[in-house]
């Protein structure tokens, strides 16, 4: 019986040559073993650089963002009814000074939710889409109305007596001669010295509103030398429980002591400061709250914005 002889030169008629064979072997063994060492290669380096967005940190922020847009919404929603309804009913809205817009409680309303909804749809489309470009713009929002927060609250802390001169020296003559001019300001003035129990906003208090036209003691009105109902101490009539829109007449003539026997003399923001030294520490934790949660926002908006730079770093690898 015959041998079989795979590289011999008796095998004449062997159908490949040996060092083919044997070439193509090699060839064979070499690309498996580098498919191997590449796949354990690329396992190392996909376990070493994985990068995922959080989905909890990205909905959160979506979730919490799509309710401030909601809120946004609705005040520009309510500062536009408000603002068409006061034309209508007055055929016209003074806008001529920035006080004008800081005293129209519907511009306030309608340019402050213009803000909200901005920042928060900033916010909700960088989580939702995953945009680095909105979620530096929402986070650097954040960030300045944060400051400016810690701004104000430091200068209310630190100097409330020259704050509070700095608001009547700036506010009073305004406030007072626009009582009767805008139906919200009126509304929102006698709230606040109901609640407050004040009457006018400056130091000199109830004598500020000689400083109105209709309230000055030369107006041929009948509510000459008097004060809007808003400043008695019994605005309201107990037996009938109708308000006594006459309680202020006559007022301004009559001495302090007197005077401060039927309505409250002294001012309003004077009152403010007062209450906010009695709830100082209510205000401050409230204001720490606020502040805390600001910072967190802050925080997760730029973890998800450093997730996402972090992924596409490994794609672009």
């Amino acid at each position: 019986m015959k041998k079989f002889c795979l590289c011999s030169s008796h095998c004449k008629k062997f159908y490949f040559p040996c060092n083919v064979l044997f070439g193509a072997l090699r060839f064979k063994v070499f690309l498996t073993l580098y498919r191997i060492e590449f796949a354990k290669m690329n396992r190392r380096r996909t376990a070493n650089n994985f990068t995922h967005v959080s989905p909890c940190v990205k909905y959160m922020i979506f979730l919490l963002n799509f309710i401030f847009w909601l809120f946004g919404g609705l005040l520009i929603g309510v500062g536009l009814y408000a603002f068409v309804d006061k034309w209508q009913a007055t055929g016209w809205v003074k806008v001529e000074t920035v006080y004008d817009i800081i005293l129209n409680i519907s511009l306030v309303m309608i340019i402050s939710g213009g803000v909200i909804f901005v920042v928060s749809f900033a916010g909700c489309v960088g989580a939702l889409r995953e945009n680095t470009c909105l979620l530096k713009f929402y986070s650097l929002c954040l960030l300045i109305f944060f400051l400016l927060e810690m701004a104000v609250a430091i200068i209310g802390f630190v100097f409330p007596h020259t704050m509070q001169s700095v608001l009547e020296e700036s506010f009073t003559d305004k406030i007072i001669e626009s009582y009767r001019e805008d139906p919200d300001l009126q509304n929102f003035i006698d709230f606040a010295q109901q609640e407050f129990r004040c009457c006018g906003l400056s130091s000199e208090g109830f004598l500020d509103w000689s400083k109105n036209e209709y309230f000055n003691c030369s107006s041929p009105s009948v509510e000459r030398c008097g004060v809007p109902f808003s400043c008695c101490m019994n605005a309201t009539d107990i037996s009938g429980g109708l308000m006594n829109i006459m309680c202020g007449y006559g007022v301004q003539e009559l001495p302090v002591a007197e005077a401060g026997k039927k309505v409250w003399t002294s001012g309003c923001i004077e009152m403010v400061r007062i209450w906010a030294e009695r709830n100082l520490y209510t205000i401050a934790g409230v204001a720490l709250g606020i502040a805390l949660a600001q910072l967190l926002v802050i925080y997760l908006a730029k973890t998800l914005e450093g997730q996402i730079e972090l992924q596409k770093s490994g794609w672009n690898t």
